[in-house]
């Protein structure tokens, strides 16, 4: 790692009576100004390019029961500038090394009547501001109880936005695009009903927020390292076009349990003029903590397939039996239960997932469904609680363990808490020593319903602090976390890259559930994806979900190339093929894609992108020559045009391109595509067209002249 830190005076002096102090960023495109209103009020204001970005924005805390917030009366007593830049290397990711440099600017606050301390640490990079609060030790504050942060994110216009309501509990809503003005209207009783906490302020929304300006600037504002504090939604003044966060509180309304020293997550904002510089920015994890796990070797991307997708359609089901046994009965007790006939995770089924996986060169397996509970879950007992060891009686562990063994295939284990959070922390060290007994390398957890027992929202600081507390015992016993319902990711992956997956988003199955937005794919890697890779599922190919189970007439909106290219789209080092075997061997030349198709990477390309519409990128396998492109599209059909200028001087390559047909369309004729070679280098371009909820796909192997053989050039 390279590295070097300079402390020095940035571009403008800070006189030791200086009103306004300002830093700009290494490449001198962003300018950040904090000073002081009369009252003693913080105040920052953000620029790109000479535009407005954030206007003059208050910063500070109330406090519960306190005599005096932290939000105004502060003093300057010192200001700190330094520059920072290194270059790191993540475990994963979709480069092979990242560049972390920024200019900061410390400043340190003593609010007179209380002679408190109050330190705002800002970080300028080329693509956004970072900043953060800080409580040195101090005599006059030890602990204090948030009762909200005032941060201020002051927008220069009424702009176009990409959001989700704001909610305690749930991320997983389609997105909405409208005007800041137009949210309040836009949050109506339809959409409220689906609100967990539906005394939200019905302007308030989630980030990760994506936003476009009249003048074409693109804006994020997300956080980054969520350690030990509560979720920060947005909820917006729409008369002034103000975001001022409000933290998710807990069973009691509290915002935050303080102890100095302590610090808050960043709050970041991501800016460009070119939509594909949002979709590369490494800020969210630059801003967090190098890696702590000191071996990471065990610690490797997974592609795989799973008994998941029958359970969610309907075609099977989790529970063995339709039977309510009394709680917590044994195994013995299971077993006199009568069968309901449809359980997906049985021996057989599993092991037929497992040499399907084998077959096609897939890492791993996943079973959800196999252990005792769901059908008292899905009964409503109040009382009852997984133990995440015992298997149903047609799932032996041990057989599937050495049958897969046998076949080169790891399994995946599948926790859902079905909320308990208590009782998951209980039985942790055994179920994770009891998955590394029987050859269980990644968890897939669940959070699915309340938090018991003690009422807490999904994203409040003390469930935060499980969802950490998870993944570090999980490191523990070199078990990798694919957590879903989860807090959204925040970049922690960079210091605990064992969490190689999330949900916390809208993924695939509601496609089962009624469907989601054609564009929906296009709005997430700006969303969703800005803190972390995503479990999305993808890979359906069987659009009509009433094949698979005749009472669910729900469908897949989005065409057969549309779900190939999502493998690109759609980052994660965790990736599913998440049909069923039967479905992809009907298209097996369109499987072939999935197959090839790699899980970590080299170096990335945006190559097109515009938030609601398309996206296009390609990536290069780690440590090969082996490039894959994929386009995500929109309602609208286009053309995409993409330049193979990535590519290798000198060299030729064969592509394979998986498109939509040319009457191809995501609801009338979503299986209609086409495949074709073609030679290429890297001064080739390509014109593809895409249909409504449609894609594609393209594989580049360098070619030798026997395989050029017969091959038209492009």
């Amino acid at each position: 790692m390279n590295k070097y830190i300079l402390i020095a005076f940035m571009w403008l002096s800070f006189p030791a009576l200086a009103h306004a102090q300002k830093i700009q960023s290494p490449n001198g495109e962003f300018k950040m100004e904090f000073s002081l209103q009369n009252d003693g009020t913080p105040v920052y204001s953000l620029t790109y390019k000479g535009k407005d970005v954030v206007k003059p924005s208050k910063l500070g805390f109330e406090l519960k029961n306190d005599k005096k917030s932290l939000l105004n009366d502060f003093t300057r007593i010192d200001s700190k500038t330094s520059s920072f830049n290194e270059t790191w290397k993540p475990v994963w990711g979709e480069v092979k090394a990242i560049r972390n440099n920024y200019n900061e600017l410390a400043v340190t606050l003593n609010q007179k009547e209380t002679n408190r301390q109050l330190i705002i640490r800002f970080r300028l990079f080329d693509d956004g501001l970072g900043f953060r609060y800080e409580f040195p030790s101090q005599k006059n504050l030890t602990y204090f109880v948030i009762k909200e942060e005032r941060t201020q994110f002051a927008m220069a216009g009424n702009h176009t936005a990409f959001w989700i309501p704001g909610d305690y509990d749930t991320q997983e809503y389609d997105y909405i695009q409208s005007r800041l003005s137009e949210i309040r209207g836009l949050m109506t009783k339809s959409i409220t009903d689906n609100l967990s906490q539906t005394s939200f302020s019905p302007t308030g929304v989630q980030t990760s927020l994506m936003m476009k300006t009249d003048n074409g600037l693109y804006i994020n504002l997300h956080e980054a390292a969520l350690i030990d504090y509560s979720c920060m939604h947005l909820n917006l003044d729409d008369k002034n076009m103000v975001f001022e966060s409000w933290l998710t509180p807990d069973a009691r309304g509290d915002k935050g349990y303080m102890q100095v020293p302590s610090i808050t997550p960043w709050r970041t904002v991501i800016v460009s003029d070119d939509a594909r510089e949002i979709l590369a920015s490494k800020m969210t994890y630059n801003l967090n903590e190098p890696c702590k796990i000191e071996d990471t070797s065990w610690i490797k991307p997974v592609k795989y397939v799973g008994v998941w997708w029958e359970m969610i359609t309907g075609k099977s089901s989790w529970a063995y039996t339709d039977e309510y046994p009394a709680v917590h009965l044994g195994v013995t007790d299971y077993r006199k239960a009568k069968p309901n006939g449809k359980h997906g995770a049985t021996t057989a089924n599993v092991k037929k997932h497992i040499d399907f996986a084998a077959e096609h060169g897939f890492n791993a397996v996943l079973v959800e469904g196999w252990n005792v509970g769901w059908e008292d879950w899905f009964g409503n007992s109040k009382d009852y609680v997984f133990d995440f060891v015992t298997p149903y009686p047609d799932f032996n562990v041990q057989e599937v363990r050495d049958y897969a063994k046998s076949k080169g295939v790891k399994m995946i284990m599948h926790h859902e808490t079905s909320g308990s959070v208590r009782n998951y922390e209980r039985h942790m060290d055994k179920a994770y020593q009891f998955m590394k007994d029987n050859g269980y390398d990644a968890v897939k957890s669940g959070y699915v319903g309340p938090i018991l027992p003690r009422g807490e929202n999904h994203y409040s600081q003390w469930i935060v602090n499980h969802y950490q507390y998870a993944i570090e015992k999980a490191a523990d016993y070199k078990v990798m976390v694919n957590a879903h319902e989860a807090i959204r990711p925040t970049g922690i992956a960079r210091t605990y890259p064992n969490l190689i997956g999330n949900e916390s988003a809208r993924g695939t199955e509601y496609q089962a559930f009624g469907g989601s937005k054609p564009n929906h794919v296009t709005v997430l890697p700006f969303t969703r994806l800005i803190g972390g890779p995503m479990d999305y599922t993808p890979g359906i190919f069987e659009m009509n979900i009433s094949k698979l189970n005749p009472g669910n007439t729900s469908h897949v909106n989005s065409t057969l190339a549309n779900q190939l290219a999502l493998y690109l789209t759609m980052y994660s080092p965790l990736q599913m093929a998440a049909d069923l075997p039967e479905n992809y061997n009907r298209f097996a030349d369109a499987f072939q894609f999935i197959k090839d198709v790699a899980v970590d990477w080299d170096d990335s390309k945006y190559l097109e992108a515009e938030p609601g519409e398309y996206i296009t990128v390609a990536r290069k396998a780690k440590g090969t020559g082996k490039w894959f492109v994929g386009s995500v599209g929109g309602v609208n059909s286009r053309t995409s045009k993409m330049s193979f200028d990535f590519l290798d001087a000198g060299k030729t390559y064969i592509a394979t391109i998986y498109a939509d047909a040319k009457d191809a369309h995501y609801k009338t004729n979503p299986q209609a595509y086409i495949i074709r070679k073609v030679l290429v280098n890297n001064k080739s371009k390509l014109s593809q067209g895409v249909a409504p909820g449609g894609g594609y796909a393209i594989s580049i192997v360098e070619a030798d002249k026997i395989q050029s053989k017969g091959i038209e050039k492009l």
